[in-house]
Parts: C-alpha cells; structure tokens; sequence
C-alpha cells in the first residue's frame, strides 16, 4: 500500500507486485475539514488509516518522506500527519517503507525530475487504467506503491539492500 502524506486529504492506493508485474487493487483518499482543530483531524485520518489496514491487509506500507518547498507551515502540517500514519501502521505491525519524491519519480518514471503529469501518466500505463486516478493524492499513492513494488522485486531487496523505515 502507497501512502501519500497530507492532512486534508491522505491518498491511498494498492497494488499486488510480483516479479516486476503490478495490479491495481484499489486507491482513494482520507479526508479532513478544514477549519477543524489539528488535534481532531489528526484522530480522522488515524482511525479511517487503521480501518484501511484492517479491510485491505496490505503486507508493506511505502509512504513519501516530506519535501518542504517554500511553505513551512503547512509543512508542519502534514509533517504531524505523516507521523500518525506511520504510528497507525507501526501499531499494526506492517513493514514500512519510505522513499523520496526523487526515488519515486526515478522509479516510475525513469527520470528524477519527471513532472507531475508524466507520473500520472505513467502510472495510468504501468497498471493499465483507462484514466489517471483521481484525486491526484490517490494517484501519487500509487506512484508510491509502484516505486516499493520495484523496489521489493528486486535483488538487492532480496538480498537486505532495503529502505526500511528507521522507525520500525
């Protein structure tokens, strides 16, 4: 399961990798109000994460590490966010996996600095859509879903070569 970090919308998407052959499973995404307190929205993607898990199983958990561009706060923000879904999937014992935008778009697309509409584009290919997924969060999960199944595929994962998360 790809996970993209937000704290408005949480995007995710499943995938089943096998021999660097993907499936599309399903995608969507976990929304948050605005103007309700942090504390609040934090709870709502906490617990709709921990339904997703319980309904969906996945085996691995891949979630983008945080880019900050210019805006801090809202960096901040979802930086809080990030936190509760690697807690949630820590809790619930899944393997957690987490790479940069520049892995996922060197992985997905074949160029680090691939523009957003090529990894959509790529990965409306790469798992045979008619469309790209919407909304774009959900469609970035499965990048990020892609770029793990690559990843897990591979010999060097096979051998302990991995990109394990620190915090498991």
């Amino acid at each position: 399961m790809g996970l993209d970090p937000g704290i408005a919308i949480v995007g995710f998407g499943l995938i089943e990798a096998e021999r660097g052959s993907f499936r599309y499973c399903t995608c969507g995404a976990i929304r948050t109000e605005a103007g309700l307190p942090l504390s609040e929205r934090l709870e709502i993607i906490y617990h709709d994460l921990n339904q997703l898990i319980e309904a969906l199983k996945p085996d691995a958990v891949a979630i983008e590490e945080l880019f900050f561009n210019t805006n801090i706060t809202t960096g901040i923000s979802v930086a809080h966010g990030r936190g509760v879904l690697l807690l949630a999937c820590r809790q619930c014992g899944i393997p957690i996996y987490e790479y940069t935008p520049l892995q996922v778009k060197q992985s997905v697309v074949g160029y680090g600095r691939a523009e957003k509409h090529q990894v959509m584009d790529m990965v409306k290919r790469m798992l045979r859509l008619q469309a790209v997924p919407k909304p774009d969060d959900a469609a970035d999960a499965l990048a990020i879903a892609l770029c793990h199944g690559r990843a897990a595929t591979s010999l060097l994962f096979q051998t302990g070569e991995n990109t394990q998360c620190s915090t498991t």
